[in-house]
C-alpha cells in the first residue's frame, strides 16, 4: 500500500507543468456563460486529452434542451477508464463554464497567465483548475501503474453557473449519471484544500411583479405607480423579512459565517419606461423585479415560499390598490452528504496523508452540481473539494495557487484508490 501511494504522489508532482499548461489552455477557452461560448471546442479539448489518458470517451449533446441551440450548443464530455471490474465506479465531475470577466482586472482574464506560482484567469479558481486536478489525479494513477479494481468517470460539463440544468442535470435525467452505474462523485468545486464541502443551502428564485395604473407624469395623483408599490414592498422586506431571515442559523457548517443565516438578493429590477430610452411623461404602470432567497435546510421550501407570500398580502391589505403577481423561477433544495459518507472519510484519510491536517467539513452558501448527483441520479454520496480559495470566485484577479493545485490532485487521487478498493 505505502509503494502504491508514494508512486501515484510522485507521478503528480511530475506532472505539475502539464497540469499547470492544461488549466492555462482552458482558461483561454472564453467558456462564458451566458450565452455559452466556446462549449464545443472546450469539451473536444478535454475529451482529446482525456482520449490520450486512455479514457473512452463520450460526447453528449443536450437534446431537448432550450439553452442547446445550433450558435450555442451545450456540448458534455465524459470519460471511462474501466478497471479489473466495472464498480465501484467514482465520477469525477467538473464545469467549464465561467461567469463574465467583469471590469477590474489587472491581468488578462482569459489570458491563462502564471506568475507568482500562481495561475490566473476567469475560471482558474471556479473551476478549470478543478477540471485538471480531477484528471491528472487519474492519470497520476495510470503513470503510477497501478490498475484499479473499480473504475473511474471523468465529466467536463456545461452551464453550471446557470443552474447545470443542460449539464449534470441532463446527464441524470438521460441515466448517464445514475446510481446504476456510479458509486461515488467528487465536484472539485474551489471550497479551500484543507476542507471537505458536504452540501449546499437551497435556492428560491422567484419574481414578483408589481401593477399600476398609466396616467400624466405632470399629474401623477391621477394615477397608481407600480415602482411606487415595489418601493413600499422593498421597505417592507427590509423592516420585516431581512432582520427575521438574520436571526435564523443553520447547523450545516456553511462558509464564511455570514452564509450560516438565511439570505434574500435582489438580482434586478425593472419598471417603467427604459431608462435610456425617449422620456414620456408617463406613471410607471409596471415593475418587475427578481429575487434571489437562499433557505436553510431547517427552513425547507414550503414555508420559505409562504414566507414571501405572506408578506405580499400583508402589504396588498395595509396598501390601498397594491397588486401583484408571484412567479416561480428556479427552486434547489438543499443537499447534504449522508453522515458516514465513505467519500467523505477517504477523502479525510488522503488530506491528512498529503497535508498532515484536515479543514473538517463545511458546506457551501451557493449551490453547485452536486443537487443533481443526490436528486436526480440518486447518488448521495457526492461531495465538493478540490482546489481553489472560495471568496476569490467570480472576482476580479481570479486565481488559483500551484501548490493548492498539486495537493488536490494528490488528494483526490488517494480517495480515488480507497474508493475503488484498490488500496
Amino acid at each position: 500500500m505505502s509503494d502504491s501511494v508514494t508512486r501515484v504522489l510522485d507521478a503528480v508532482d511530475a506532472s505539475v507543468d502539464e497540469a499547470v499548461a492544461f488549466t492555462a489552455n482552458l482558461i483561454r477557452m472564453p467558456t462564458v456563460n451566458p450565452p455559452g461560448d466556446l462549449y464545443e471546442e472546450c469539451a473536444h479539448f478535454i475529451g482529446d486529452t482525456l482520449a490520450r489518458f486512455q479514457f473512452e470517451v463520450e460526447y453528449h449533446a443536450a437534446e431537448g434542451r432550450p439553452e442547446h441551440t445550433r450558435s450555442h450548443p451545450r456540448i458534455n464530455v465524459v470519460g471511462t477508464r474501466r478497471g479489473r471490474t466495472l464498480r465501484p465506479l467514482v465520477h469525477l465531475n467538473g464545469h467549464f463554464d465561467v461567469v463574465p470577466a467583469g471590469a477590474g482586472w489587472t491581468v488578462d482574464p482569459f489570458g491563462g497567465v502564471v506568475k507568482d506560482n500562481r495561475i490566473w484567469g476567469r475560471g482558474s479558481c471556479d473551476m478549470k483548475a478543478g477540471l485538471a486536478a480531477a484528471v491528472f489525479a487519474a492519470e497520476a494513477i495510470r503513470r503510477a501503474g497501478i490498475a484499479l479494481n473499480g473504475s473511474v468517470e471523468i465529466s467536463g460539463t456545461v452551464d453550471e453557473e446557470s443552474g447545470g440544468f443542460a449539464g449534470v442535470a441532463w446527464l441524470a435525467h438521460h441515466g448517464r449519471v445514475s446510481a446504476d452505474r456510479t458509486d461515488f462523485a467528487i465536484i472539485p468545486e474551489p471550497l479551500y484544500v484543507d476542507r471537505i464541502c458536504i452540501g449546499h443551502r437551497g435556492v428560491y428564485w422567484f419574481e414578483v411583479a408589481t401593477s399600476g395604473r398609466i396616467a400624466h407624469g405632470s399629474m401623477p395623483f391621477h394615477g397608481v405607480s407600480a415602482i411606487d408599490h415595489m418601493a413600499t414592498l422593498l421597505a417592507r422586506i427590509d423592516a420585516e423579512l431581512r432582520p427575521a431571515l438574520a436571526a435564523r442559523t443553520t447547523a450545516v457548517p456553511v462558509i464564511p459565517a455570514g452564509a450560516r443565516h438565511a439570505t434574500l438578493n435582489i438580482n434586478g429590477i425593472s419598471g417603467g419606461q427604459p431608462v435610456d430610452g425617449i422620456q414620456t411623461p408617463c406613471v410607471a404602470d409596471h415593475c418587475r423585479a427578481v429575487f434571489d432567497r437562499r433557505f436553510l435546510l431547517e427552513e425547507g421550501f414550503d414555508a420559505t415560499r409562504a414566507e414571501i407570500v405572506a408578506l405580499l398580502d400583508g402589504v396588498a391589505r395595509d396598501v390601498p390598490d397594491f397588486t401583484y403577481e408571484l412567479r416561480d423561477l428556479m427552486v434547489v433544495h438543499p443537499t447534504r452528504t449522508p453522515d458516514g459518507s465513505p467519500v467523505v472519510s477517504a477523502l479525510d484519510r488522503a488530506l491528512h496523508r498529503v497535508l498532515g491536517r484536515s479543514g473538517g467539513l463545511v458546506a457551501s452558501p451557493g449551490t453547485y452540481d452536486q443537487k443533481h448527483f443526490a436528486r436526480i441520479a440518486g447518488v448521495p454520496h457526492c461531495v465538493a473539494y478540490g482546489p481553489g480559495i472560495l471568496d476569490l470566485a467570480h472576482q476580479p484577479d481570479e486565481y488559483v495557487d500551484i501548490p493548492d493545485l498539486v495537493n488536490a490532485t494528490k488528494v483526490i487521487a488517494l480517495a480515488v484508490l480507497e474508493l475503488t478498493g484498490t488500496v
